[in-house]
């Protein structure tokens, strides 16, 4: 290209940079000011940089996530003949025609490394300023209200007889406000399981995605098309409801604020709320939305919402604004079979999601046993 050309085009992209910055800078600077008091409050503790990590890992991969998605639609919505009944030579193409540009002309490479980073800002951005998605990527620090509320301000009455033991097995949750997790993905479920003694648990957090209505075309051909799985881990206390929450690095107080029995004393619905406070900063905010069935009336959604009104949760993003509705699938629905997961099962992808879940619930097991033997 003409050195005029080139010069051009990098002007632009910095100038497209910086805009991305600019346009949500009093957000940055606040989110800079909290980190400030965090970091003048914590000094150097470990519990410090932790929270920073576990909030930047889930800033940035909301962002990483969505070209991924973008390209497996575009993979396949490709025409043409396959390689294998998968891959499209149009496709394959493309991506060939691609590469080259980029490496032949260095302009349109930096263009489209400027081009990918002021995306980065910008999704940022607008989670840091409250105008992107606020049931799962509300990332501002001590947004709306400051710290994190004790388990009194809102426990509810209903918790008054609560029996841990009933609270175990599946949940499927129906709404979220929470950035650890995804809005792509659908038939979410919770399976909680307690040791022995009841003073620990294993919550197997399942998934699948991407959801049909996210991506029409992709959703049935991903690796995690049939299900995946991750793991957090509870210590159980004295105070009845809430349990000390391990995962992703950090460790942060569980809420079981409210529960609804039916007519046999058994638990058909919940409200849990995890929050990390670190140097008088919330960092974040965790609302789930649980029953034992994947079917949800609006009525009774409408009810879950009061309660969580009630209990004093809509500042920390409980209501009907700042809660995800997760998509379920009806109970019964086949796992999907296809050619790529015929694929991901000859290369073993589906044999590692297994050996994770069993692997984890063994370990669980173990270090149960362990603790007896102390």
């Amino acid at each position: 290209l003409p050195k005029s050309v080139e010069n051009a085009v990098t002007v632009a992209t910095l100038g497209i940079v910086t805009a991305s910055i600019v346009a949500y800078l009093p957000a940055w600077s606040a989110f800079a000011d909290e980190v400030a008091t965090m970091k003048a409050n914590m000094g150097d503790s470990p519990d410090f940089s932790a929270a920073i990590q576990f909030w930047f890992f889930f800033a940035t991969m909301h962002p990483l996530l969505q070209p991924v998605l973008w390209i497996s639609e575009v993979l396949h919505a490709s025409p043409g003949p396959k390689i294998g009944e998968i891959l499209p030579y149009s496709f394959l193409l493309g991506n060939i025609v691609a590469i080259w540009t980029t490496q032949t002309f260095g302009a349109v490479g930096r263009m489209a490394n400027g081009l990918a980073l002021a995306a980065w800002f910008a999704f940022v951005g607008s989670g840091l300023s409250g105008t992107g998605d606020l049931g799962a990527y509300n990332l501002a620090l001590n947004d709306g209200i400051k710290g994190c509320p004790t388990y009194e301000q809102v426990r509810q009455p209903s918790m008054d007889d609560f029996d841990v033991t009933k609270y175990q097995g599946r949940w499927y949750e129906q709404g979220f406000h929470d950035w650890t997790q995804f809005t792509e993905v659908y038939d979410t479920t919770l399976d909680i399981e307690l040791n022995a003694d009841k003073t620990r648990w294993l919550d197997d957090f399942a998934l699948k995605g991407p959801s049909p209505t996210r991506n029409p075309l992709a959703w049935q051909y991903s690796p995690t098309t049939n299900g995946a799985h991750y793991f957090l881990f509870g210590k159980l206390g004295e105070q009845k409801g809430v349990l000390q929450e391990t995962g992703f690095g950090v460790s942060f107080p569980n809420y079981i604020v409210d529960v609804q029995k039916d007519e046999q004393g058994e638990y058909t619905e919940a409200i849990q709320f995890q929050c990390l406070e670190r140097g008088g900063v919330r960092v974040f905010e965790g609302i789930n939305f649980l029953t034992r069935s994947p079917d949800m009336s609006q009525g009774r959604l409408d009810a879950m919402f009061a309660r969580a009104k009630a209990a004093g949760m809509y500042p920390y993003g409980a209501s009907p604004e700042q809660i995800h509705i997760v998509e379920h699938q009806p109970a019964g629905t086949p796992p999907i079979d296809n050619v790529w997961q015929r694929f991901y099962d000859n290369i073993g992808v589906n044999k590692l999601l297994a050996l994770l879940e069993s692997s984890t619930h063994s370990s669980f097991e173990d270090s149960e046993a362990a603790m007896k033997n102390q």
